[in-house]
């Protein structure tokens, strides 16, 4: 009897113990990440709401002037807190942007930031407002640093399922069949440079049916960039490395097997071997950023999404390196 009074007062002992521990562990560390998350969203904001005020500001003084007053609703929600809603959503392993919204910015943790948003509808009829600001944002604001060591590849980003492809619609004209090495794709095609330290330094959107050795998207991709650049076997292409080199850039790929073996220092062999970093980049940009899925009812919704989904990829914390 005095054993068994003896267990049950030790395991409610241990059981309080356990219990109190992990009360402490929940008090302590949640106010902390909440004003980690808070931080994190009011320093998001001001720097894209002084982006948008001086790209508004620079943008006005190159349009026409307005002859005939229009009459039309001007949206309580400004661009920037738009932006920041986007770019917030590709951070919160969400992979539907309605329940996203409806969840979270309208009744959830993002309604006090943002007590003007407006419902969901408005909000996608709105969305092509920032889509030149995203662009230029991207590559004005968040571009990584010069470094030397570059990294290149093209991805595959699928518009819908290869048996939908006739009933395709919403990106007729705009998309193509393309063809990887995992099969056929409908679609777009990103193409990436990194640096070392998995950094952007550029990336744009071409049609599924582009080479990635074609001549003009080389040179468009590997502009203002010098140092060494390595890419796939995909990207040989000799005019364009000589271009290239002319520029000060010196593109190092992989050789097939009828060619014959290129000169090359034992870094380059060593660089080379590091490519595999930008499959890492290509596989957060997916799984994370979430930029590639067949529900988009418009092509240009859909570009708000790609570049929206690259601008998140460059707050986060950890980036894939080679060091």
């Amino acid at each position: 009897m005095c054993l068994i009074i003896w267990l049950s007062t030790a395991v409610e002992n241990k059981f309080f113990e356990i219990t109190m521990t992990w009360v402490k562990i929940v008090v302590t560390k949640l106010p902390h990440a909440m004003i980690i998350n808070e931080i994190k969203v009011i320093k998001l904001f001001c720097e894209l709401d002084d982006f948008a005020e001086a790209f508004d500001k620079k943008m006005s003084s190159h349009l026409l002037a307005k002859h005939s007053p229009q009459s039309f609703h001007r949206p309580e929600i400004s661009v920037s807190e738009m932006m920041c809603i986007e770019i917030l959503y590709h951070h919160s392993g969400y992979k539907c942007f309605q329940y996203y919204y409806k969840q979270e910015v309208e009744k959830g943790y993002l309604k006090s930031y943002f007590p003007k948003a407006p419902c969901y509808n408005r909000f996608v009829q709105l969305k092509p407002r920032m889509l030149m600001h995203l662009v230029f944002y991207l590559n004005l604001c968040r571009i990584g640093q010069l470094c030397g060591i570059y990294f290149a590849d093209s991805t595959k980003l699928a518009v819908c399922h290869n048996r939908r492809i006739h009933s395709n619609k919403v990106f007729k004209g705009k998309a193509a069949r393309g063809k990887t090495s995992t099969g056929w794709f409908y679609g777009l095609k990103l193409f990436l440079v990194i640096n070392a330290y998995g950094e952007i330094m550029n990336a744009f959107f071409t049609m599924a049916n582009v080479a990635d050795n074609h001549f003009s998207t080389m040179i468009k991709l590997f502009s203002k960039l010098k140092g060494w650049a390595f890419a796939d076997k995909g990207f040989i292409n000799q005019k364009a490395v000589e271009e290239l080199l002319s520029k000060g850039l010196h593109l190092i790929t992989g050789i097939r097997q009828n060619m014959k073996n290129k000169p090359m220092v034992m870094e380059q062999k060593l660089l080379l071997q590091k490519r595999g970093v930008i499959e890492s980049v290509n596989d957060i940009l997916k799984t994370v950023c979430d930029i590639e899925h067949t529900r988009h009812r418009s092509p240009v919704n859909a570009l708000v999404n790609l570049y929206a989904g690259l601008c998140s990829y460059t707050f986060l914390e950890r980036l894939p390196s080679i060091f």
